[in-house]
């Protein structure tokens, strides 16, 4: 059954019209954000809007369906972070002045390092030259004065 408009619209304003992975502001993108699932359809998720993420398309597109990682200081394996148990400014930090995503504690590093290593989203763009990438994209929304968004920590 179809996401409705009605839900469509709760989700984007819960999450303040962020993507919950890379925090890119919705007002920025061409696209309205699609819904994605926290936990994927493909592992028993639901349609419930505890269950559903606004996402920027660059995201919502190249994720796959997994829950879990490696956290690159322990090696242990963890759960990936879930937008609706767990708080973003928890486990990430806006580093490079707003420029670059990366993790603190282990569900953090666990998650940038899935995401950055996936070869369909690499979260911060490192595989290319930084011209080419998000990262210039951020840098030009930061001189706007439009990222990072509000209350989102960040390290020089």
């Amino acid at each position: 059954m179809p996401i409705s408009d009605e839900v469509r619209r709760a989700i984007r304003e819960r999450a303040n019209y962020i993507c919950e992975h890379c925090h890119s502001p919705e007002r920025l993108s061409a696209n309205r954000f699609t819904v994605d699932h926290v936990i994927p359809k493909s592992l028993g998720g639901s349609d419930a809007r505890d269950n559903l993420a606004p996402a920027c398309r660059r995201c919502n597109e190249r994720r796959d369906n997994f829950v879990a990682g490696i956290d690159p200081e322990t090696q242990e394996i963890v759960p990936i972070f879930n937008h609706r148990k767990q708080k973003w400014a928890e486990h990430f930090v806006w580093q490079d002045k707003g420029v670059v995503i990366g993790g603190t504690p282990p569900i953090g590093r666990a998650t940038c390092l899935w995401l950055d290593l996936c070869l369909w989203l690499d979260l911060n763009d490192t595989r290319y030259l930084e011209e080419d990438s998000i990262r210039a994209t951020r840098r030009f929304w930061i001189q706007t004065g439009l990222h990072p968004p509000a209350g989102d920590p960040c390290q020089a």
